[in-house]
């Protein structure tokens, strides 16, 4: 009897050794790793250039990237072997390059053209969410030939100018030129150096 009382208290006890402490807290579940912003795509327009056209090449780096000027026939400029801008025969409809003395100095985007920068931003969007986007960044100035709400938003990545409405001339400068039209919508992006401020062209 005393040997089955025993054995018996010895089975309660460690039955009760095996239960959870109802004192113990539940372990904490494990938060998530934070995602990671999605990385642009790899023909995204950025400062510094769209695909293999990187702002600085020169023409004949171009010209071996997408190939040569799609129409020869027809004059980018009143001095081409100054300033020319032309359409390399690789690259997609809408994509001009700007040779400024025989360097790519900028890269201009427009309809019908679907290409996006790497916030996301293209031909059709729109000023107030280009705006949003960028925040403080987004220096808006009124367009040079059309009344609001069409103007001109520049977000320079490097080398923008010190003072609002300043012209930028650091050659080094980089930046993207959303030109917005009447309606309030992207009309041309401009990506590259100081001659994205370059209203009629190559002047």
């Amino acid at each position: 009897m005393i040997r089955t009382l025993s054995a018996t208290a010895a089975a309660l006890l460690l039955a009760a050794c095996s239960q959870p402490d109802a004192t113990e807290p539940a372990a904490a579940p494990e938060t998530p790793a934070a995602t990671p912003p999605a990385a642009p795509a790899p023909n995204a327009l950025t400062a510094g250039g769209y695909g293999p056209l990187v702002i600085g090449m020169t023409r004949a780096e171009v010209v071996t990237a997408l190939g040569d000027d799609s129409d020869p026939n027809s004059a980018g400029s009143a001095e081409p072997e100054v300033c020319d801008q032309w359409r390399p025969a690789r690259a997609p409809e809408g994509v001009l390059v700007m040779i400024q003395d025989g360097v790519l100095t900028r890269i201009s985007v427009s309809s019908p053209s679907t290409l996006k920068t790497d916030r996301g931003f293209g031909v059709g969007d729109t000023a107030a969410a280009i705006k949003a986007a960028y925040g403080p960044l987004a220096v808006a100035q009124p367009h040079k030939y059309s009344a609001p709400p069409a103007e001109d938003i520049f977000v320079w990545a490097t080398g923008g100018p010190a003072t609002a409405g300043a012209f930028v001339q650091d050659a080094a400068a980089r930046g993207v030129r959303y030109e917005i039209n009447g309606e309030g919508r992207v009309q041309i992006v401009h990506v590259g150096g100081p001659d994205i401020q370059l209203v009629e062209g190559c002047s």
